[in-house]
Formats: C-alpha cells, structure tokens, sequence
C-alpha cells in the first residue's frame, strides 16, 4: 500500500476461529498493522527479540497481558507499551469486538511462549 492515509474499517477483518491480524502498511523500517480479537477470542502471549510493539486500542475491552499468568484491563482510548524481550499477549472478555493498531519496527520477530 503507497497509501499515507488509510481508513482502518476498510481493511480491519474479523474470523469466528481466531484473533485476524491485518497489514496496513510496511517498510523496510516499520509495520502497522490492525487486528480484530472477537469476543473469546485471544492474541497469543509472545515475544519479540529485535524490537518493541505499541498497541494502540481502537474499540473494546479486554484483559492485557504483560507477562505469563498477570492480567491488566486494557480498553479503547488506551496505549499498551511492550519494550522488546518483554513478553505481551490480548484476551477479549468483553462483548464487542477489541480492535487495535499495532506499531513496531519491520525487523521485528515473533516467538510464541507458552
């Protein structure tokens, strides 16, 4: 996408199976992207090595998670931080779609933690 600005709904996608991750636009030095967590539905808790993720809430609630087992009520209008190493992850327990924006350098990587 060349595109400077872009209209989050007309890319933000949803799926009865699992949390849907959505590019919005990518670089050589970031990515932004929108993902849509349906009611039940989780981002898993991860970890990236190279760099940091910003989470920008859109819509919703849900519980945040900033390590394994600790959980944090994140809601529209809120900013969740992860620096890099520190692992974070997303439960939707409310009744709405949680949409969000995520912000990170294009190096970043993913590792799953269970």
């Amino acid at each position: 996408m060349d595109e400077r600005i872009i209209t989050i709904a007309d890319h933000a996608r949803s799926s009865e199976e699992a949390a849907v991750k959505t590019v919005l636009h990518s670089t050589d030095t970031s990515s932004t992207s929108v993902w849509v967590v349906r009611p039940g539905q989780q981002v898993r808790l991860h970890r990236h090595h190279h760099a940091g993720d910003v989470w920008v809430c859109l819509a919703g609630t849900g519980l945040y998670h900033p390590g394994p087992g600790v959980d944090v009520p994140l809601r529209a209008g809120q900013v969740a931080v992860a620096p890099k190493e520190a692992c974070h992850g997303l439960t939707n327990t409310g009744d709405e779609d949680v949409v969000f924006v995520s912000v990170c350098p294009e190096t970043s990587d993913y590792e799953p933690i269970d």
